[in-house]
């Protein structure tokens, strides 16, 4: 292994710098991916001394921030993107926190396999191809060669349930179906509500200043439980309605 140089600052303290060679083997990749990342601005020029390019630690940070993203599933343009921000005087942590904040998952599901003899057991001649095919429509589930893989245990449990308590297979994905429809509604005007009244449009997020960020960040993380909570609270409220409109209906004959 090549060894680095160190070269005195003005405060006494010691500073490393690296050859090209050296710094790929800092970061953990290969000198091709790092000229890659030079190419693409992912990198921050290198300081010439007559034929010799310099890094220093600022540069070896700066890839670790990259492989950080890229460990994030961010893009190589939207971490150029980021890079360009935190160039500008912005910090790119808080930019990152924002960003994660928006996208994060709502949903907690765990998938669950079932292989075609699970699937024989729990559901018999209803396993029809009309069936599968409703179902896969409604992106719940993929086909393997050895069953098949359903994107939610919880949905497919109760699936199962209502099918062992005599509720027709076909029946079950068509509640499913309209369900499904109606929750989009429901997250849709979530959206709206969130974007139009809280949120800048999101080509204007990487105008924001990190304190304007960080506040961003906090308002969002505030706001989801509460929009999780009024769809649960509605969503019994609606039940209770209901129940007591079908049992008055059945009362009157």
């Amino acid at each position: 292994m090549a060894e680095t140089e160190e070269i005195k600052q003005g405060d006494g303290t010691a500073a490393r710098r690296y050859r090209v060679e050296e710094l790929a083997e800092a970061a953990g990749i290969t000198v091709r991916t790092l000229r890659f990342y030079r190419e693409r601005k992912l990198l921050q020029p290198p300081r010439k001394e007559g034929r010799i390019a310099w890094y220093g630690e600022e540069h070896l940070a700066r890839l670790r921030v990259v492989a950080e993203l890229l460990e994030r599933g961010h893009a190589l343009g939207g971490i150029a993107e980021l890079i360009g921000a935190g160039e500008r005087g912005r910090d790119v942590a808080e930019l990152i926190g924002l960003q994660d904040a928006i996208v994060a998952p709502w949903s907690d599901e765990t998938p669950v396999h079932l292989d075609w003899a699970e699937l024989q057991a729990a559901f018999g001649d209803q396993l029809t191809e009309e069936n599968t095919a409703e179902s896969i429509a409604q992106g719940y589930i993929t086909v393997e060669d050895d069953g098949i893989t359903h994107i939610s245990r919880r949905l497919m449990d109760a699936t199962i349930a209502l099918v062992d308590e005599g509720v027709p297979l076909g029946a079950v994905l068509a509640a499913s179906r309209t369900a499904q429809e109606h929750a989009d509604a429901i997250a849709e005007s979530f959206i709206s509500l969130i974007a139009d009244q809280l949120l800048p449009p999101l080509d204007e997020v990487d105008r924001l200043t990190p304190a304007e960020a960080g506040r961003l960040r906090d308002r969002i993380l505030r706001i989801r439980p509460l929009a999780r909570a009024v769809a649960d609270t509605q969503f019994a409220l609606a039940m209770d309605r209901r129940v007591q409109a079908e049992y008055e209906r059945l009362g009157r004959h």
